[in-house]
């Protein structure tokens, strides 16, 4: 089969129901008036990680969730679909031709969660604090095209890009570009702990122990203006070590909705039981898992190994035994249901072969079998993630071509160790900064990549970023992307193996769970609501 072809439609953030399933009683909340999301994430102040809500160094999808709710973009990705649409901004336009000149007005009358007054010259501080500080693990390379930042008036922004980009409203619709109090902040440093001065539409309220929030509380924000509006007054986190325990709250009804991290047996069990109390809601998503390679390293620095792995490697036997096809194989950075989207690693390899691989090897001068460590991060991306990789070593040995070795590690040493070069091959998980094919390559590539990763190419990051930057109609860019695609499927610097699905478990008394999350598979907590 030519996969290639095979494609899902883009993604509108709309939850679909899969069948009503087992449930307990009605009494989610315990009657303190709030909507209680469960989640298995971790918020922990760290030596490499001081301020998990700091918007200058929060990168990742749970921390995100809480930001959206609480800080204020310029712009943000509407309830469903992919354009962006005007938060603290009354309008932003392009004030050019070229894509290299981007123009704001802000809401009149803006203020932060603390009364302080928003003006422009906020907008300039936070986007050049967040390039000052310029955290290693932080966001800050959505933000490295911007050349300066001008404000001509207390309500005007202007933003001086060096080169032209039509991604560059999504990009300031992401929490990079979070609107914070001038007056709150330090400029060059980030903060610790878990404070938050914003103007999103919530405040938070956080209790922490030993350095980990064990509840965050979500309440209204009366200052708040801007494109949300809010069905409920408040909204409660609570935070599970695994997904059985949250999977009890729920059923117990001490939670009334979760979505990370279910694993496939949940997704599964829930999908069959019958009963009246809670709802799975399934649609496609945009999140995919990979295997990244530091292709400084001796194990994996002779692009021979990379292809052999690559040539071995069953994403459909990994979607079907370790995910109970609650995700899809993924054979290109680039998902299905994405503008430019083919499948070029399954063009270039086809079906996994142990002989190709043989070859592969041989002709790269590389004796058998080859040593190799893959790790994993034990507490990230969900309980499954141990079982993937077991899947994964036994097929790469099973081949006779390699000596696999496991590593699991805790995410909040797992993230600097591998930004750090610490690892030949490890696992990561990406959930999209915003939804288009741009932000699948441009972060992977180039001397900005979110790895780190030493792997260079001149011709997507000179020619091929650059080109499809220039195309303000997405369609037009897919050409380049493809072409980026095939690259990556001939170097290997990272291996993509499956692309998720998104679920919301959510009880039957609780309405607007189908619009939870949006094109990037945000949470929009304000969209929910207690019914009748």
């Amino acid at each position: 089969m030519n996969r290639k072809t095979l494609v899902l439609p883009t993604v509108a953030a709309l939850l679909a129901p899969v069948l009503v399933a087992c449930g307990g009683s009605d009494g989610a909340g315990k009657g303190n008036g709030a909507i209680v999301i469960g989640t298995t994430d971790r918020f922990e102040e760290t030596t490499d990680a001081p301020a998990p809500f700091d918007p200058a160094a929060a990168y990742d999808i749970g921390a995100w969730n809480v930001l959206h709710s609480t800080f204020q973009t310029l712009l943000r990705l509407p309830r469903s679909g992919t354009a962006p649409v005007a938060d603290a901004a009354s309008k932003c336009t392009f004030g050019d031709r070229k894509s290299e000149q981007f123009r704001c007005t802000l809401r009149s009358g803006l203020k932060f969660s603390n009364g302080h007054a928003l003006t422009a010259e906020d907008v300039k501080f936070s986007i050049d604090r967040a390039r000052a500080i310029n955290f290693e693990n932080g966001p800050v390379s959505l933000l490295s095209n911007i050349d300066r930042v001008e404000t001509p008036s207390e309500l005007e922004v202007v933003f001086q890009l060096k080169s032209p980009d039509a991604t560059f409203p999504q990009k300031i619709a992401t929490p990079a570009a979070a609107i914070v109090d001038a007056e709150s902040y330090d400029k060059d440093k980030l903060d610790n702990g878990f404070k938050v001065v914003g103007s999103g539409p919530y405040t938070l309220q956080t209790e922490e122990k030993d350095g980990r929030v064990v509840k965050a509380v979500l309440n209204k924000n009366k200052n708040y203006q801007g494109a949300v509006q809010l069905q409920n007054d408040k909204v409660e986190m609570r935070f599970y070590d695994d997904a059985t325990a949250m999977e009890k709250a729920l059923k117990a009804g001490d939670i009334d909705i979760m979505n990370r991290t279910l694993s496939p047996e949940q997704v599964n069990r829930l999908r069959t039981e019958a009963g009246k109390d809670v709802r799975l809601l399934e649609a496609p998503g945009q999140e995919i898992s990979y295997l990244a390679f530091n292709t400084d390293d001796p194990a994996v620095k002779n692009k021979a190994v990379r292809q052999a792995v690559a040539q071995v490697v069953d994403r459909a036997a990994l979607a079907r035994d370790s995910y109970g096809r609650t995700n899809d194989p993924l054979y290109s950075l680039v998902p299905m249901g994405i503008t430019g989207h083919q499948n070029s690693f399954s063009n270039k390899y086809g079906d996994p072969s142990a002989e190709k691989a043989r070859n592969i090897l041989r002709a790269g001068n590389v004796s058998t079998p080859v040593p190799l460590t893959l790790t994993y991060t034990t507490d990230h991306y969900g309980e499954t993630t141990e079982k993937s990789f077991k899947a994964l070593q036994k097929q790469l040995n099973g081949s006779g071509l390699f000596n696999v070795k496991l590593q699991g590690v805790k995410w909040s040493e797992f993230r600097p160790e591998a930004a750090a070069g610490k690892y030949a091959a490890y696992g990561m998980g990406w959930f999209p900064d915003f939804p288009d094919p741009d932000n699948f390559v441009a972060p992977f590539i180039g001397r900005d990549n979110f790895l780190r990763s030493p792997y260079r190419n001149s011709k997507i990051s000179n020619e091929l970023i650059p080109e499809s930057r220039e195309a303000s109609q997405r369609e037009a860019a897919a050409k380049y992307f493809q072409q980026a695609q095939d690259i990556v499927a001939e170097e290997v610097p990272v291996l993509p193996l499956w692309q998720g699905k998104q679920y919301v478990a959510v009880r039957e008394n609780v309405t607007g769970a189908e619009w939870a999350l949006n094109s990037a598979s945000e949470m929009q907590p304000w969209e929910l609501a207690r019914g009748v």
